[in-house]
């Protein structure tokens, strides 16, 4: 039997409304979300990472400058972001897919490997690591879902929120596919290491500035160390850190 083929599909725009233009945004010296994709392809389960960016005129920077890097990048609609998924997985045809944020530079290679092994044991339509916002630490977000149940999913969309948040048809419905949670020991879902607002780029921005240099691939562990040990930053911007 041939082993299953996996797409990781970064989503990724401009055009953020608290923290415009953060993906390119620079940590320890690159654009963050190439700090991300060099996290994530450490992942041993991924075949193929592809960035899907919008084809308007503000993501034009966003994709010359992964496209510079050797970075495989698809470009559909800024709203219609479930059909620009589909786009993208008719581009870049798969099994399954893992859809990643890009706003996501702490992301985990094991634990985006952790669960796309249990997608695939399980047998699930749809996995992931986070439900109702417990679970892993927000910014360590992993979904994975079968190309079938992604291509249901956009047949049957049929509101605002189906089209913009891609997986909103599948976790709403229960009843028509079956769901999967990969559940950490214990529960962090309210610990922040997304970057959406300037303080989280800030609290980014200082673990790669320790971290970094001395690891490129500092551990997940390696960071809880790190806000341990600088307790100036446990709770910085009024979220907890660790």
């Amino acid at each position: 039997m041939e082993a299953a083929l996996i797409l990781a599909l970064l989503q990724a725009r401009m055009s953020s409304s608290r923290l415009p233009g953060k993906v390119l945004k620079p940590v320890a010296g690159a654009p963050m979300i190439l700090r991300q994709i060099e996290r994530v392809r450490r992942a041993e389960r991924i075949n193929r990472l592809v960035v899907a960016t919008s084809d308007q005129p503000s993501d034009a920077p966003l994709a010359s400058r992964l496209e510079e890097a050797g970075v495989d990048v698809f470009r559909g609609s800024l709203d219609d972001v479930l059909g620009r998924f589909l786009g993208a997985l008719d581009a870049y045809p798969a099994d399954h897919v893992v859809r990643l944020t890009a706003d996501c530079p702490l992301a985990d290679p094991g634990l985006i490997d952790a669960a796309i092994a249990r997608h695939l044991a399980s047998g699930a339509d749809y996995t992931a690591n986070r439900v109702a916002s417990a679970g892993y630490p927000k910014g360590q977000d992993v979904e994975v879902i079968t190309a079938l149940a992604l291509r249901r999913a956009g047949a049957e969309a049929a509101t605002p929120e189906a089209h913009e948040h891609v997986t909103w048809g599948v976790w709403n419905h229960p009843e028509r596919y079956r769901l999967e949670r990969l559940a950490p020991p214990i529960d962090e879902g309210d610990i922040r290491w997304t970057v959406d607002r300037p303080d989280d780029l800030a609290f980014v921005r200082a673990v790669y500035a320790d971290l970094y240099p001395q690891n490129p691939a500092f551990s997940s562990d390696d960071v809880r160390a790190w806000v341990r040990a600088h307790p100036e930053w446990a709770e910085w911007g009024g979220d907890r850190r660790v």
